[in-house]
């Protein structure tokens, strides 16, 4: 008679479960990454060893953030990019390539809110919030998309989200946001199958407000702090550091069987709405 196992869990790697959330050494493209929650992602990876470099509209802002990270005694780098234009992507794309020797990861931080009420939506503004939270998307993907096929080691691709791309706001005027967040959720997931075969992982992080000095004015009107609150099953904002866990871990080895996902880091607000 034929015995069972007593272990029915396959042979465990044990070295490969103590590199679950080791970054060390990661080429990380930061495009967006001083803003509220790029700046705290971007400290936290190089603190953990990979190496960043910084990109976004005001180049002087990307060049300090890039000298704070250099304290942590990893290189880092700090570039101009407008991310409305393709081209532009392109070229800083492969400037922060040429600088790390490769891209393992990118964590797409680009983003903007125009708040306009249905009716008063003008096609610039709406074509202003597309370009660079969608568009930008697309086009920062590809770009990196080339430079990690090419080194033919596979990689990861992150986008910050917001629990904008799956819930509507009453009362706000939010058309051209919530449209290029819930586009940007599709993207994710056709970019994850188009680039699974390369070993590539695409997936999103979407919170909702997170303290940061860009929502202090909104959360000390006491009305809006109350409802943020009330709607919240934990009952409070969120830390960037929460944030920052979730990045990391698709970054990292343990996220290595996660793609064409989107989390949602918004304590427990979608899952009651």
């Amino acid at each position: 008679m034929n015995q069972l196992a007593t272990n029915l869990t396959p042979q465990i790697d044990l070295d490969a479960m103590d590199r679950l959330f080791d970054i060390k050494g990661l080429r990380v493209f930061l495009p967006g990454g001083y803003g509220a929650l790029g700046e705290a992602i971007a400290m936290a990876m190089t603190r953990r060893g990979a190496r960043c470099t910084i990109a976004g509209p005001d180049g002087g802002k990307a060049a300090a953030l890039a000298q704070r990270l250099r304290e942590f005694g990893v290189d880092s780098d700090g570039f101009e990019l407008d991310a409305r234009h393709p081209a532009a992507i392109t070229e800083v794309t492969d400037r922060a390539a040429k600088a790390m020797g490769g891209i393992d990861v990118l964590i797409n931080c680009v983003g903007i809110q125009r708040e306009q009420a249905l009716l008063d939506v003008t096609e610039e503004t709406f074509d202003q919030v597309y370009e660079i939270n969608l568009k930008s998307a697309m086009f920062l993907a590809q770009a990196v998309a080339r430079h990690q096929i090419a080194q033919g080691s596979g990689g990861r691709q992150i986008h910050l989200l917001s629990v904008r791309s799956q819930l509507a706001l009453r009362g706000r005027g939010y058309s051209a946001y919530c449209a290029s967040k819930g586009g940007l959720v599709m993207l994710v997931k056709q970019h994850a199958m188009e680039l699974a075969p390369h070993n590539i992982t695409v997936n999103g992080v979407a919170p909702t407000f997170i303290q940061s000095e860009r929502i202090r004015p909104h959360l000390e009107r006491q009305g809006f702090r109350d409802f943020i609150l009330d709607r919240n099953p934990l009952g409070r904002i969120g830390d960037p550091v929460e944030v920052v866990g979730q990045i990391i871990t698709f970054a990292a080895p343990a996220g290595s069987y996660m793609t064409g996902q989107v989390v949602y880091v918004d304590g427990g607000v979608t899952a009651s709405q």
